[in-house]
């Protein structure tokens, strides 16, 4: 499955992709080479699991995400003409992880005051046995 709003059909969202986001300031003239060293450094996944990492710059109106597409690196690149990417409130340390909810409301601009997530049976089975 891939985000499906407008452009963020690029994205590819799968239900065991994993999403990471940069909670320090990035510098955005960074490439694949500076982005992917900063994997290296700041993230526990491994750049080529196809994970989804995801930097912002100081003032937070472009994000960049760098992920491994089945043949190569892929970066996705965002400037708001007006605005703020909104970073989730309840993350701490360098890098947190985030789920695909949180991701689509960070690229819409929707700030959560409070995440009141479902029980769901299935994750309570898995986590069980």
């Amino acid at each position: 499955m891939r985000v499906r709003e407008g452009h963020r059909e690029m994205i590819p969202v799968t239900g065991s992709a994993r999403m990471f986001l940069f909670r320090r300031p990035a510098d955005m003239r960074k490439g694949f080479d500076g982005l992917s060293g900063m994997v290296e450094e700041h993230f526990p996944e491994n750049l080529f699991s196809g994970a989804l990492f995801i930097f912002l710059n100081r003032r937070r109106d472009r994000v960049k995400i760098l992920y491994w597409d089945r043949d190569g690196l892929a970066l996705w690149h965002k400037r708001l003409e007006r605005g703020k990417f909104q970073m989730p409130a309840n993350k701490e340390g360098t890098s947190a992880e985030l789920t695909t909810a949180e991701l689509s409301m960070l690229l819409e601009g929707i700030t959560p005051l409070r995440v009141n997530q479902r029980y769901r049976l299935g994750e309570a089975r898995a986590a069980t046995g």
